[in-house]
């Protein structure tokens, strides 16, 4: 599939479906980036402030830029550094507040072929932890699930997800499913691609007030739903920081 052209927003829904032990759903509406690691977006400097892409703000913290966090996360995992284009899926930092629960990034060859698939997971414990992944013809992985995200579901199971490269529509997957067979979890991120000039943004903005901000006050509204529904609490690992309970679970 040839991708949108990049830089561009997508306008989108990021849907939640638990099925047990209890049946709840959340819908929230926002806007993301889709970005070509080598040739990030330069905004008019009054429009910065909406739209920053910290290398901190991924993988390790500690990279100079955001090739090479990737291509150290890479390396970790025992995958060649991706010498093509390398494309990003993510919220940016808005207002100085960013937060990612998925980040994408489609990697490829120099002669254009898809490579790998890496998931970048942020949890709302400051945790981060990133999956390697090698999808199929139709964008289809399934990875184990290696990191506590949720406080309502343990770090068993897998992951199956479908992450086609976007074009003029998004359309992503992410499903938890246990040993025994459960799906109690499923995450969809559907959207539309706009255009990323600076009336776009915009517009975006205005129709998605401190977009960031929001992501993380719904994930943890949604966390305090659960809790109030009576959906017990499972522990996490020791000297994880505490938070409010909340109801991300690998989805942006």
């Amino acid at each position: 599939m040839t991708p949108a052209a990049v830089p561009a927003l997508y306008e989108t829904e990021i849907a939640h479906t638990r099925v047990t032990p209890i049946r709840h759903s959340l819908r929230h509406r926002t806007y993301m980036w889709l970005v070509d690691l080598d040739d990030l977006p330069v905004l008019p400097r009054p429009l910065r402030p909406l739209a920053r892409f910290d290398p901190a703000d991924h993988f390790d913290g500690d990279a100079p830029t955001l090739r090479a966090g990737l291509d150290a996360c890479l390396a970790a995992h025992g995958e060649r550094a991706a010498d093509g284009r390398v494309l990003m899926l993510a919220h940016a930092r808005v207002l100085g507040h960013v937060f990612n629960p998925l980040t994408l990034y489609w990697c490829h060859d120099r002669a254009g072929r898809p490579v790998c698939v890496v998931a970048e997971v942020h949890n709302t414990y400051g945790g981060r932890h990133a999956y390697l992944l090698h999808p199929d013809g139709h964008g289809r992985a399934e990875t184990a699930k290696e990191f506590y995200v949720s406080p309502f579901l343990d770090v068993e199971g897998a992951y199956r997800m479908r992450l086609p490269l976007p074009g003029d529509r998004l359309d992503l997957t992410v499903q938890l499913r246990h040993t025994d067979g459960s799906r109690p979890l499923t995450a969809t991120v559907r959207g539309t691609r706009r255009p990323s000039g600076p009336g776009a943004l915009v517009a975006a903005a205005l129709r998605h007030p401190w977009s960031t901000a929001a992501v993380s006050l719904g994930i943890r509204l949604h966390g305090v739903r659960l809790y109030l529904k009576g959906l017990p609490v499972r522990p996490r690992a020791a000297g994880t920081p505490p938070t409010v309970p909340t109801q991300q679970e690998g989805t942006p």
